[in-house]
């Protein structure tokens, strides 16, 4: 798999924008270090950008399409318990729609019949599967149709079985597709047998199982499993799916860690959307919570500025990671504020006493969609939102219990 390349944890935060598109207001919060009082800054407006001067220099802010500041409404506002270290601001914004303004669907959801498609490793861009086409793609049960089978049924669950593809399927899971292998697997992927769950000898029987992983002949990224011997089951944080036209080359991969970032973040949107639920329980496939997620809301646009990059000849496109305002991009475009999901999380192994006691009570009350990744990505995805949360200002880190994270769209 890609290493990922995340930014060091302890960095001052210069300037960071929060703007609610249903709200249509926004939150400004600036460093002590860049200005020591509200008359130090002034913010106005242009063309989709957001300009902020400070005693440092004009920092501007390019805003999605559709998005503009209400000249004037910007107003100092009350930082609590961080009026030592920080500035806050409040402002209103207008917004009409847009098209650019929707999140990118995930590969689930592109899929059609009927279609011819190629799947791509998204480590290393190689070609896995080449020109399928299906005559049916169709979802599979929500993550926890067993357990509701359960609650319902009097008598055994009469669905208890694999539901496996014929030939020319493709089921839809929530974070995978599964499909029938075909002549050209043996040369794009291998397959491993790897034993997963629990090592305790005195139960080794009942807690672990194995698991036939699939990974990518070139790379080495793991990409998914057989679940039958004639099966894939490919997650959709692995591959690149693409219509086949011609022998057009794939789009550079992505950088992994926002690749995984975008592509979670558009399936939390999806799910949460489609089953009217805020709470997910990203679990590994032995069904073992790793991260509790609560979605806040789907609506903000966010920007963080490192306080050294603030005034400098610095600036990056709204795709880099947060912390790319570090390195050097003389005379390209203006910083970008990207649309983002805003979620609280706990990692379950944690071992703090709040965090364990909250665990406990998510469990206890079912409380969470589960949200099925394999455990080195769920370990990629954790330390995405870490990073994510370390570029926050302190004020905006917790919330109870909870850490507070953004994950763009």
């Amino acid at each position: 798999m890609a290493d990922l390349e995340m930014p060091g944890k302890a960095h001052g935060v210069g300037v960071f924008l929060e703007l609610r598109k249903r709200l249509q207001s926004g939150l400004l919060i600036v460093g002590k270090d860049v200005a020591t009082s509200p008359a130090d800054v002034v913010v106005t407006g242009g063309e989709s950008s957001l300009h902020i001067q400070t005693p440092r220099g004009q920092l501007s802010l390019t805003l999605p399409a559709g998005v503009s500041f209400e000249q004037g409404s910007c107003a100092p506002t009350s930082a609590g318990d961080s009026r030592g270290e920080e500035l806050h601001f409040r402002l209103r914004i207008g917004v009409t729609p847009s098209p650019d303004g929707e999140a990118p669907d995930s590969a689930v959801e592109t899929l059609r019949a009927k279609e011819t498609y190629c799947f791509h490793c998204q480590g290393c861009m190689t070609r896995l599967l080449e020109d399928r086409k299906f005559k049916r793609v169709l979802p599979l049960p929500n993550g926890n149709w067993n357990a509701i089978v359960d609650d319902w049924c009097c008598h055994p669950d009469p669905f208890n079985k694999k539901l496996l593809p014929r030939a020319e399927d493709c089921l839809l899971g929530d974070t995978f597709l599964l499909l029938a292998k075909d002549g050209g697997c043996a040369e794009t992927l291998t397959e491993e047998v790897s034993l997963v769950g629990s090592e305790d000898a005195h139960d080794s029987k009942k807690s672990c199982r194995r698991l036939a992983l699939i990974s990518c002949k070139s790379c080495s990224s793991v990409l998914g499993e057989a679940v039958a011997p004639e099966t894939l089951k490919l997650y959709i944080t692995q591959v690149v799916v693409e219509p086949a036209v011609g022998d057009r080359m794939p789009e550079a991969s992505l950088n992994r860690s926002l690749f995984l970032e975008q592509t979670v973040a558009a399936r939390l949107l999806g799910l949460s959307t489609s089953l009217s639920t805020f709470h997910f329980s990203i679990q590994t496939p032995d069904g073992k919570a790793f991260l509790l997620v609560w979605l806040l809301n789907c609506d903000s646009i966010m920007a963080s500025v490192p306080e050294s990059s603030v005034g400098a000849e610095r600036s990056l496109d709204s795709h880099d990671s947060f912390d790319s305002f570090d390195s050097p991009a003389l005379h390209g475009p203006s910083p970008g504020a990207a649309r983002a999901l805003k979620l609280l999380y706990a990692s379950c192994s944690d071992t703090g006493a709040h965090q364990r006691d909250l665990v406990t009570s998510w469990e206890a009350n079912a409380i969470g969609q589960p949200v099925e990744l394999p455990l080195s990505v769920c370990e990629e995805l954790l330390q995405v939102i870490d990073d994510s949360n370390s570029t926050l200002p302190a004020s905006m880190r917790c919330m109870r219990s909870y850490e507070v994270a953004y994950l763009r769209l």
